[in-house]
């Protein structure tokens, strides 16, 4: 139902206001628990999801009712009608649905106390469902419970909260507001439960390493650091878990895999947070080509876990690009022909282009450049190959190019989503490369 009265409270009120709102919501709650020994009820149980009742009586025709008895329970985000019957909005995990109270099925005290339910209270009810006459699915109010007092105004229905940090750091409050929140959250179980999926069913053990390490690495980041009060030393939250899973891999179990948390002491955007989640996989007896196609099956699959429909096509084979090619592609700059750090200075300062690129090598210059102006533009799934030895120097020699090494990034979105390499397996020149 439509272009009714909202509910007196539902915008988001000023800080002026909140006060007198929060007192006017705890005397209700005083009222309600003095009238009511059995106000806010222990359990609520034979809860059904509101989406799953959508669904089983979608073929409702417009006013047609039926008498089949089911219970929700959810929070109350709109209040709308008067007089001798009222709508409610109730909202669970899964969905929402349009309540419809009649004070001739609840009599006058229990249609009373329902209408002066506030935004954000969480409410049970039993009911029938019916298809209203403007077609909306709606549970007809028999019986209900109050099961919590909310003394807080939630967010606006219609703006939520528009102030990003403030969802980010309240995310209580946007998940209440925000439906494509919640979505989001609902989506990302799905993703990690498709990616769990693809690695156990491909023979991949799941393991878990230290969060706190006495030394960090597999990747360029600074740590955060703690202290052992019982060992007297300082220790450091992982940046990454490749070390301790190469170990599993010693020790035999050929194919090992962690999903977790890593920790990076650095700036935050919209790309780097200091706490992420990331997956680590690591297989004996295949190099970069096999993890390509891995990793093309993996995203594969946890598109399909949320039926993604966008623009990014993750069906198609991903295109391969080199690293030569990418950068002579969109910065115009054949950076394996500048192998001398002035030489690629002059080159760049040579080109259109809009990004401030810097650093002190030749191959740091030429990741800066894959970074600030090629990066962005990848948007369609890519893996850039074969990066120069100076990058990576955990990486094997490239089988067709000592100056290359069988590194790949992937790309999507115009953003890093993935890295890895044929592994360097010789002792010695892994100590000679990282000693030059």
């Amino acid at each position: 139902m439509s272009g009714s009265e909202e509910h007196p409270d539902s915008p988001e009120p000023g800080r002026h206001g909140l006060p007198e709102l929060m007192a006017e919501r705890r005397a209700k709650a005083g009222r309600l628990r003095q009238s009511d020994p059995d106000a806010f009820p222990y359990a609520f149980p034979g809860v059904e999801a509101i989406d799953s009742i959508l669904e089983a009586y979608a073929h409702l025709a417009d006013g047609e009712e039926t008498e089949d008895a089911h219970r929700v329970a959810g929070r109350v985000t709109a209040r709308r009608g008067a007089g001798k019957a009222a709508f409610l909005d109730l909202l669970d995990r899964t969905g929402k649905v349009q309540l419809h109270a009649r004070v001739d099925v609840l009599g006058a005290e229990l249609f009373d106390r329902l209408l002066s339910l506030d935004l954000g209270d969480l409410l049970g009810v039993d009911g029938a469902v019916l298809r209203s006459r403007h077609g909306e699915l709606t549970l007809r109010v028999d019986a209900y419970e109050i099961l919590a007092k909310a003394l807080r105004p939630p967010p606006d229905k219609h703006h939520g909260l528009s102030d990003v940090e403030t969802r980010h750091r309240r995310r209580e409050l946007d998940l209440i507001g925000n439906e494509d929140t919640r979505r989001l959250f609902v989506d990302r179980a799905r993703i990690i439960r498709a990616v769990r999926s693809y690695l156990d069913e491909n023979g991949f053990i799941e393991a878990e390493t230290p969060v706190l390490q006495p030394l960090y690495g597999g990747a360029l980041a600074r740590p955060f650091t703690t202290h052992h009060n019982e060992l007297e030393r300082d220790l450091y939250l992982r940046i990454a878990t490749e070390l301790y899973l190469k170990r599993l891999i010693v020790g035999g179990l050929e194919r090992v895999y962690e999903l977790g948390k890593d920790f990076r002491n650095e700036g935050v955007s919209t790309k780097h947070n200091p706490e992420f989640t990331m997956v680590e996989w690591y297989e004996a007896y295949a190099d970069y080509n096999d993890e390509a196609a891995r990793l093309e099956e993996l995203v594969r699959r946890a598109a399909r876990a949320v039926d993604y429909s966008g623009e990014l096509d993750f069906e198609s084979s991903w295109r391969r690009v080199s690293f030569r090619q990418a950068i002579a592609e969109h910065a115009g700059i054949d950076v394996m022909e500048h192998r001398d750090v002035e030489q690629l200075r002059a080159a760049i300062a040579g080109q259109d282009i809009d990004k401030q690129i810097g650093g002190d090598t030749w191959f740091l210059l030429a990741d800066d450049l894959l970074s600030k102006v090629v990066e962005p533009n990848l948007q369609q799934p890519t893996f850039v190959m074969d990066y120069p030895v100076e990058l990576s120097p955990l990486a094997r020699e490239h089988r067709s190019d000592a100056n290359l090494v069988e590194r790949w990034e992937a790309f999507a979105g115009g953003m890093e989503i993935a890295n890895a390499f044929s592994e360097l397996i010789d002792p010695d020149v892994q100590r000679e490369r990282l000693q030059a």
